[in-house]
């Protein structure tokens, strides 16, 4: 049994609710801009190496195309 969460776990049940990439997008962003603090804490309880909190960060941080 696993007992850590992970960014797969994590990712996975947003994928069986039916998210979309666009919508996980959309979460981060909103994560980001609300609780920026809270963010980088999730993402670090996720067990996500510290390059990659910083290319989610700067990902939620920018402005999505149409």
């Amino acid at each position: 049994m696993q007992t850590a969460m992970t960014k797969e776990a994590w990712v996975a049940m947003f994928q069986e609710l039916g998210l979309t990439e666009a919508q996980m997008h959309q979460w981060h962003a909103l994560f980001e801009q609300r609780h920026p603090a809270q963010h980088q804490a999730f993402l670090e309880w996720l067990q996500i190496q510290p390059q990659e909190i910083a290319q989610i960060r700067a990902f939620s941080q920018a402005k999505p195309t149409a």
